[in-house]
């Protein structure tokens, strides 16, 4: 992997997607179910939204490999897993720890599969210069092919942002992160202890007049540019409103860094509980608050769709791993 030319794409894809017009940010790291399918908009993305939750990421773009027949046996191998007593009916406690179990895996896959390009000694740990020799080494080394302004802010600000980020990973304080503690780095809002910094990195992200705050102006315009001097779509007007009504929580037109906590990790609200007790509600046929197989089955497509999954590769790994 040339991780200094990807870092390089990424940021240069920013910059481009950044100039949408119509653009939306998804900044809310626990977003209520409910609200992502209305904003879904049809059928087919508010199913991806379960799939995802329900199988991971990754593993939901691998299902169009599959006929319906295949998905819905691959899917009733699944659901062995989940029931995790084995009494054939599938609670809303047992749904909840497969979502949690999925989250937790990607995480980890994604961390394993990029460890190598990082462990540059392979001492089974990431020092800060092994990771910003590799992420930032090409730039640091030839300053002069990265001229333009925009990509020389962008890694100006995203170097010392990373070092930042990666002290506060390092909980042992000697300046090289194991894989849990390299974990929290890459992945900050799956971590207690890292969620200051994600809320940091927000605040810092949208407030461009550099007032510690957050306006109504700047965090719609983390969301929509107008740059065509039209009407707003009827999205940002809502999005204002939720602003004033939510968002801005002591009223005085502006967030701090609690409101945006507030904002993109509500405290109150657990995705995983929510996910699960959707799926059960949407596929409990007689009611019972518990899925059996048949039911599961039934309404298969909004588990697993007409697309793949690889969980049949998982079916063969340790039950136990992660």
């Amino acid at each position: 992997m040339d991780v200094p030319g990807f870092v390089c794409a990424v940021l240069l894809c920013s910059v481009v997607v950044n100039g949408k017009p119509t653009l939306r940010k998804d900044r809310v790291l626990y977003q209520d179910p409910e609200v992502a399918r209305q904003q879904a908009n049809d059928d087919n993305k508010s199913f991806q939204y379960d799939h995802e939750a329900f199988l991971g990421k990754d593993e939901a773009k691998t299902f169009d490999q599959l006929t319906p027949e295949e998905s819905k046996d691959r899917l009733s191998k699944i659901v062995d897993r989940i029931d995790s007593d084995g009494d054939g009916y599938i609670t809303t406690a047992e749904l909840k720890a497969w979502i949690k179990r999925v989250q937790k895996r990607y995480v980890y896959e994604n961390v394993a599969k990029v460890w190598t390009d990082y462990d540059l000694n392979k001492d089974n740990k990431i020092s800060w210069d092994e990771y910003k020799q590799a992420t930032y080494g090409y730039y640091l080394a030839n300053p002069e092919e990265f001229e333009d302004a925009t990509d020389q802010f962008s890694f100006k600000k995203m170097l010392p942002r990373d070092e930042r980020r990666f002290k506060r990973a390092d909980l042992n304080g000697d300046q090289a992160a194991d894989r849990e503690e390299f974990t929290s780095f890459l992945h900050p809002e799956e971590f207690e202890h890292m969620k200051d910094i994600v809320v940091l990195e927000t605040l810092e992200d949208i407030d461009k007049n550099g007032d510690g705050h957050v306006d109504e102006d700047e965090y719609i315009a983390d969301m929509f540019a107008h740059e065509d001097g039209g009407p707003e779509p009827d999205w940002v007007k809502t999005e204002r409103e939720q602003f004033s009504d939510f968002r801005d929580l002591n009223k005085d037109g502006k967030m701090d860094q609690d409101e945006i906590r507030h904002w993109i990790m509500p405290q109150d609200y657990d995705h995983a509980q929510a996910e699960a007790r959707h799926l059960v509600y949407e596929s409990d046929q007689d009611k019972d608050q518990m899925l059996t197989r048949e039911e599961i089955l039934e309404n298969w497509n909004m588990f697993v769709g007409s697309q793949a999954t690889n969980y049949g590769e998982d079916l063969t790994r340790n039950h136990d791993e992660l």
